[in-house]
């Protein structure tokens, strides 16, 4: 039984502490907060998220694919929008989620810093994280073509878009939920 506690009768109507309320809902709807270990494990089951970055002016939500080693949050994408923001104001934020409906559900939200891999090395294991989630790397139409121009033609110097690779250095960790 629910104990609710009531502060006086007021014209008729039953006026109740927000505290009551509060404690009320929270029997029916439970919100709370994941634990880092829960964090950590919503992170490493899932494998798309979305990018918040700003360019001073606008905030800009992007979805991607990525990979979750424990320590970094690994991503790819091709030259774009999104990757000239980043370039520019490094702070970004990513939150990956599971909705089962909308009193049902688990977020993680990670603010951190966008770090582009150039060297081969770091790339290399950022590719392998990549495979062994069975994740590919996308390019785009035009780079196939160029590589199909590239065969039929190897004198000719094609344009060479490779994707970007890049990792979030994780500064702050949240996790929430619902269930009812």
């Amino acid at each position: 039984m629910m104990n609710i506690t009531w502060f006086y009768c007021k014209k008729n109507k039953l006026v109740v502490s927000p505290e009551s309320i509060y404690n009320w809902l929270n029997r029916i709807f439970m919100i709370g907060y994941l634990t880092k270990e829960q964090s950590e494990t919503l992170l490493s089951e899932n494998m798309f998220g979305h990018i918040g970055c700003n360019d001073g002016f606008n905030t800009y939500v992007y979805p991607s694919n990525y990979v979750y080693d424990g320590k970094y949050i690994y991503c790819h994408s091709l030259p774009g929008a999104k990757i000239a923001v980043m370039r520019n104001n490094k702070r970004i934020c990513f939150l990956v989620e599971k909705v089962i409906d909308f009193t049902n559900w688990k977020s993680v939200m990670v603010l951190g810093t966008f770090e582009e891999l150039e060297d081969e090395r770091s790339r290399y294991y950022a590719l392998k994280a990549f495979n062994s989630k069975s994740l590919q790397v996308k390019i785009s139409k035009d780079v196939l073509i160029s590589m199909e121009s590239a065969e039929k033609h190897p004198d000719v110097k094609v344009h060479n878009s490779r994707p970007v690779i890049y990792r979030i250095l994780m500064d702050e960790m949240n996790g929430r939920y619902e269930t009812s």
